[in-house]
């Protein structure tokens, strides 16, 4: 269906025996030979495999925080209907990430979805996609350090009050930055970690809850116990898809660092559809775990058991077995936290390297011993701290801008495809759609589209004001028309520097690489 190579297969011939530092360096050559033919020189440090590229995506996606972020909120939404949510969701990311791996695997390059924008269509393009997008990140960052404290709290012996949650959150996202900025094989350890915790956390979790402390029968997540009332089920539906739709993202993490990984074009393809694949299967298991837990969905539904989660995991671990959920909860919020980081971090580089960017020479200036960017960095820290000293109601408030702010920078990937094609593109990674590419890129969109309406209509608003009721697209609108006018205003132009930018000669050695690509080569992860 799909193709993973491109060209006419050479036919079979001998290729000489080769030791395993010269595939090492010839993959190597090939990796800065394409960076080169992009336009950069390899200056980040490529040192992840495959694994690796996938835990941080993993830990981004987070099954684990996703789940147990707004279970309640689904099944009290939704009712245990609310499951069917997971595969409705999971088929159009699916479509997004089919058409993210296809330019990833072409355009390898740290800041993702700004980069892969701005070759599909345009600088100014993609500097506004690259915005939309960079600002849903740094909320994203800190709506999932802000709730840590609820379950550090309980964990070590502290009542978290506002100021303990501040105070929890600012201290997650410092740790955060100290681990991104002493380099990638320390952030690809942490993730590693993290993804023990996911583990451990949903499948080893939600089977143990299947198989030991099952109330209900499976049917009945085809039962709505009377969710949606007599407005009728469907906007009762809709408005529960946000649980799905808030955890399945994350994958395009594995795209924002592909200058670190070896042989990108084939393995960051291969690390995103691992990340969504594995990460249906933990959401699977520990959703079904839980719902089928609860015992009484009706007090759910009509809110007598506003917590139905704690609820579950309270009468079925005990108090060890709970501190030790709790732990597992914690690491996976700070292995979540720090890949968003990272994707953040990375982005804000690559725009910085383009000279695009107020501040672009100290933004992308890199550590000598850790190669990575200490400004940058501690842009993606000290925004995101920022925001948890505002009042709680109006963090949660600024929250909500998180997903959908996410979902436009993904459309804005997917809509460039689109007019890519028009124009003429032919993709030319490891990782193609064939015949397939215009389908999947328009099923995507309209998949995409779709979504961000349904969020910006059915998101639980903060109030009972026009401004709580439409705060969704009205913060899309005043992200996106304050990028406008710094367009408009300062009118950023590519200049990249000399340190960063290519020469000539490995530019046009590229194009021997290229003529080889299609043999077979042997990679070691």
């Amino acid at each position: 269906m799909f193709s993973h190579t491109h060209g006419t297969p050479a036919a079979p011939r001998k290729v000489p025996a080769m030791s395993d530092t010269s595939l090492t360096d010839a993959q190597e050559a090939a990796d800065a030979a394409q960076l080169a033919a992009l336009g950069y020189k390899p200056r980040l440090t490529r040192a992840l495999g495959l694994w690796s590229n996938f835990a941080v995506g993993f830990t981004y996606l987070s099954p684990l925080v996703g789940v147990y972020s707004v279970f309640d909120y689904g099944l009290a939404t939704g009712g245990p209907a609310f499951f069917w949510t997971i595969p409705v969701v999971l088929l159009g990311q699916g479509l997004v990430l089919l058409t993210f791996a296809e330019v990833a695997s072409q355009y390898p390059i740290a800041g993702g979805i700004y980069q892969w924008a701005k070759r599909l269509v345009g600088p100014k393009y993609a500097w506004l996609s690259g915005w939309m997008y960079t600002w849903a990140l740094l909320v994203t960052i800190a709506s999932v350090a802000y709730p840590i404290a609820n379950y550090a709290g309980p964990l070590f012996g502290y009542r978290p009050t506002h100021w303990n949650t501040v105070i929890t959150c600012v201290v997650v996202i410092v740790l955060s930055a100290v681990v991104n900025l002493l380099g990638v094989k320390r952030l690809a350890f942490v993730a590693n970690l993290g993804v023990f915790a996911e583990v451990a956390g949903t499948l080893v979790l939600g089977g143990y809850l299947l198989l030991f402390h099952h109330k209900q029968p499976v049917s009945v997540v085809v039962h709505t116990f009377g969710a949606g009332g007599s407005g009728g089920y469907l906007g009762a539906f809709l408005a529960s898809c946000l649980f799905a739709v808030w955890i399945f993202y994350g994958f395009e993490a594995c795209g924002d660092i592909a200058e670190e990984v070896k042989d990108p074009s084939r393995k960051v393809p291969r690390a995103m559809g691992m990340t969504l694949g594995v990460g249906a299967v933990a959401t699977v298991v520990l959703t079904l775990g839980l719902i089928l837990a609860v015992p009484d969905f009706g007090a759910v539904i009509s809110g007598k058991s506003p917590t139905p989660l704690e609820d579950v995991l309270a009468a079925s671990l005990g108090t060890v077995g709970s501190k030790v959920a709790l732990a597992l909860i914690v690491v996976g919020y700070v292995s979540c936290t720090l890949a968003i980081q990272a994707a953040a971090t990375r982005l804000v580089y690559s725009y910085a390297r383009d000279g695009v960017i107020v501040g672009a020479r100290w933004l992308a200036k890199l550590h000598p011993t850790f190669h990575m960017p200490p400004a940058a960095t501690a842009v993606t820290a000290v925004i995101p701290a920022a925001f948890a000293f505002l009042p709680s109601a109006t963090v949660t408030r600024i929250i909500t801008f998180s997903v959908v702010g996410i979902y436009v920078g993904f459309q804005s990937v997917v809509l460039a495809s689109i007019i890519g094609r028009s124009r003429g593109w032919k993709p030319a990674g490891r990782f193609t759609l064939g015949r397939w590419g215009w389908a999947v890129n328009i099923a995507a969109l309209v998949y995409g589209v779709t979504s961000i309406v349904v969020l910006s209509v059915k998101t639980p608003p903060n109030g009972t004001g026009f401004l709580d009721r439409w705060l969704v697209p009205i913060s899309v609108g005043i992200v996106a028309a304050l990028g406008v006018v710094y367009l408009l205003v300062l009118r950023p132009k590519e200049h990249i520097a000399e340190e960063n930018r290519a020469d000539e000669d490995r530019a046009e050695a590229t194009e021997a690489a290229d003529r080889k690509a299609d043999a077979p080569v042997l990679t070691t992860d």
